[in-house]
């Protein structure tokens, strides 16, 4: 039997204690639903997912949206309570992926699929035209990696957006936006405490 690494074996090592976090709105509002706080998961805080979809109140229903590094999968389950159409959920924790496969099954929704794997190999792993395309992501990765922009890359070369697509990136308070202003525009932005959050507009006129 080939034995895992060290550093595999604490990413999915099960913590003793769960935690739960609380749907806003929608037809799951003031659900509960489980999370186990494995190592750097940070579920965006209530105060900042109220904002957030205040912000997006008039584009989820119908959309078809992605929660990168989705952790708890606080902004998909959102979603979804609030009408989305579909929402894939992609992490590369084994415990983060069976507690968001069980808090589906527990809600009942038939609309969620989740993938385990690193987000970043994910998307690098897409067919360039081949794929679903979405109108809403979320993007939470682990602070201070450097993940965000070739992520955004990704989304943008691998033409896995529709265009008018709204892309939510949170990141560290000092982190400083280094993409291009196309076909990137800042829509909304907000900093609260640590944390920096920030909705972007996808504009690409060739995608049809």
């Amino acid at each position: 039997m080939t034995r895992r690494n060290s550093a595999a074996r604490s990413r999915d090592k099960i913590p003793s204690d769960v935690s739960n976090l609380r749907i806003i709105a929608g037809v799951w509002r003031g659900r509960k639903i489980p999370f186990i706080p494995v190592e750097g998961l940070r579920p965006t805080p209530d105060r900042v997912r109220e904002t957030l979809f205040n912000w997006l109140q008039t584009s989820i229903p119908g959309a078809n949206c992605l929660d990168l590094c989705c952790g708890s999968g606080a902004l998909g389950f959102e979603a979804l309570s609030r009408g989305a159409a579909a929402v894939t959920f992609v992490d590369q924790s084994s415990i983060v992926v069976q507690q968001i496969k069980q808090n589906l099954q527990l809600l009942k929704a038939q609309n969620g699929a989740v993938l385990h794997q690193d987000a970043l190999q994910w998307l690098e792993s897409r067919l360039k035209d081949q794929e679903a395309r979405y109108d809403l992501v979320f993007l939470d990765p682990p602070f201070r990696k450097g993940l965000i922009k070739p992520m955004l890359q990704l989304l943008e070369t691998k033409n896995l957006l529709n265009t008018g697509a709204l892309v939510y990136v949170e990141a560290e308070s000092e982190w400083i936006p280094d993409i291009a202003t196309t076909p990137w525009q800042l829509y909304r932005e907000k900093v609260a405490g640590q944390v920096a959050y920030r909705l972007y507009l996808y504009s690409n006129p060739e995608v049809d």
